[in-house]
């Protein structure tokens, strides 16, 4: 049987052994330090995936992503794709001393990598790479405890690349964070956070250069959020996109990702204070996806009298929700 060829991640883990990974690609040619980079990259990924990314999606609620790399939803691993490139950036200079096992090393990397991976991308937009409140914002918003940590997390927002669907801001997760600081748990808290937010964004609009520097300046990085419905005209009428970039399958699958989401933020919320978590999950997923669920419109999905029919079953079958509690219970304890 012939001798297989070294690969690049061969020799990226026998330079680590030497001692002499870092030296080499820091002199290495252009075409070398690629092939050293590849190799180090296919080192890396299953360890981040591993050590990092799995355990990270299984809190936020993202039991699929959790599966394998070739399950990470777009945003997934788009994040996922940013803590390797962050891990390999430090690997191939920190690799200075002789690394027996290099797997069990990068572990011990992971978290400053990724940490100093995101300040270095933030950075590059312009957004704080270590979010504060400042004294004057402090002091314009009189303050308030949670107005303050509202105007961190906004501060931590903006140099994020991902979206909040259609909306600038992710109300739906402020909203549960905004009932544990207060304590009020009305379901239409989110009303109330959109006003919290015009409230530090009228204060921080009060230093318009700084805020055009932190705020304005990093927001206009993002994405252009694409609106889930159909726009209407002055009139009232409903008005067709141009142009629709992804079929119908794609649309109703976005949208039952974000209802999974809403619901899994529903159930988080009230078990943090302090329901049954049986009456918990099978109230929530009666309204997300039972009869109760919201019918479809301006081109939502709608449950199919057959399916509505098996959310029922599950709804009646007490084990299947004891089960799915223990599951939400585990999620919201690694939170």
């Amino acid at each position: 049987m012939p001798r297989r060829s070294p690969t690049a991640a061969d020799e990226v883990r026998g330079l680590a052994r030497a001692g002499t990974l870092a030296a080499t690609v820091a002199d290495a040619d252009e075409p070398r330090r690629r092939r050293l980079t590849r190799g180090t990259y296919s080192v890396v990924y299953p360890v981040v995936y591993t050590g990092l990314t799995q355990g990270l999606e299984r809190r936020r609620g993202h039991p699929a992503c959790a599966v394998s790399v070739r399950h990470l939803a777009d945003d997934c691993l788009d994040r996922f794709h940013d803590d390797v490139e962050a891990v390999v950036h430090d690997v191939v200079r920190r690799a200075t001393a002789p690394i027996d096992n290099l797997d069990a090393w990068i572990c011990g990397l992971i978290n400053s990598a990724t940490v100093n991976g995101h300040r270095r991308r933030r950075g590059e937009i312009g957004a704080l790479q270590r979010p504060r409140a400042p004294k004057w914002l402090v002091d314009g918003l009189g303050g308030d405890r949670w107005l303050v940590h509202l105007a961190v997390q906004m501060l931590n927002w903006v140099g994020n690349p991902v979206t909040a669907g259609s909306q600038v801001w992710p109300v739906d997760s402020w909203a549960a964070l905004r009932c544990r600081f207060t304590g009020d748990w009305d379901t239409g808290s989110d009303t109330a956070v959109r006003a919290d937010i015009e409230t530090v964004l009228r204060v921080m609009r009060a230093k318009r250069e700084w805020y055009e520097r932190y705020v304005e300046g990093p927001l206009g990085h993002k994405h252009v959020p694409v609106p889930r419905f159909a726009p209407e005209s002055p009139g009232g009428t409903p008005l067709a996109p141009a142009l629709s970039l992804v079929d119908a399958g794609e649309r109703d699958d976005l949208y039952m990702r974000e209802l999974a989401h809403l619901a899994m933020t529903a159930m988080r919320t009230r078990l943090l204070a302090g329901e049954d978590p049986h009456t918990v999950v099978a109230e929530v997923i009666e309204v997300a996806f039972g009869g109760g669920a919201v019918p479809a419109l301006d081109g939502r999905p709608q449950l199919s009298d057959a399916e509505g029919e098996h959310v029922g079953r599950l709804l009646r079958d007490r084990d299947r929700i004891s089960r799915i509690a223990v599951a939400v219970l585990a999620i919201v304890e690694d939170l």
